[in-house]
């Protein structure tokens, strides 16, 4: 018998330590921050830092801020991702599916404006690296006139290229973003067109059905007269 106490209550002591465990668990999911107040945290401390840590002052340069910013707020950037998708995930789950078709359509945007930053960025990256290699080898080979020629072509040049570009993939990612509005539009209207024409048949199956009953009613109330 002391032996079967004993195990009860080291079960209902592990019951309570596992929802302890829980609650805390719950509480430090409830305390971290979210992706959208992180971003704007970051971006404050960069532009506005805190004069008691002796960050605004002159002799503290905006890498530095940077720096600081990103290495104190960068760890908790998984937390506040993880934060953010589980609220728009409950946000979608407890609407309808246009909703979910909004949320659907919304992350596409982002996803393709993010690839076309990225890939002008890689792109400038790379024009302007083999910017830079050209005028070394050329500056260590020619010297005078034909040089001040050469940078001034290379910087046109530069500045076209990186133009081009830059319409290039602006138009790309608008033409995208146009793309996948309409497509979410014209699903969107199908969607309410289909759910408008089954409240319709809803509608008319009930009228049809109580104009039936309506009917029978009708027919048996007149055999009983004839009886």
């Amino acid at each position: 018998m002391s032996q079967d106490h004993g195990e009860r209550e080291k079960k209902s002591n592990g019951g309570t330590m596992n929802g302890h465990r829980k609650t805390e668990v719950e509480e430090d999911e409830d305390d971290s921050e979210s992706l959208y107040s992180l971003l704007w945290i970051t971006i404050g401390s960069v532009l506005f830092p805190d004069p008691k840590t002796g960050e605004a002052s002159s002799s503290s340069s905006l890498l530095q801020r940077i720096k600081n910013s990103f290495s104190e707020n960068g760890p908790r950037l998984r937390e506040a991702s993880r934060k953010t998708s589980r609220e728009i995930l409950q946000w979608t789950r407890q609407g309808s599916p246009l909703r979910a078709l909004l949320v659907i359509t919304m992350g596409t945007i982002v996803i393709l404006t993010t690839i076309a930053l990225v890939v002008f960025t890689l792109f400038l990256v790379a024009a302007t690296a083999n910017a830079v290699i050209i005028s070394l080898l050329v500056s260590l080979a020619v010297a005078g006139g034909f040089l001040s020629l050469f940078f001034l072509s290379l910087t046109a040049t530069y500045i076209g290229a990186l133009s081009v570009a830059a319409f290039v993939i602006s138009a790309a990612t608008v033409s995208a973003v146009v793309s996948v509005l309409s497509a979410s539009g014209w699903a969107g209207f199908f969607y309410l067109v289909w759910l408008g024409a089954r409240g319709s048949l809803r509608f008319a199956t009930r009228v049809m059905g109580l104009a039936f009953s309506g009917y029978s009613f009708s027919l048996h109330q007149d055999k009983d007269r004839e009886r």
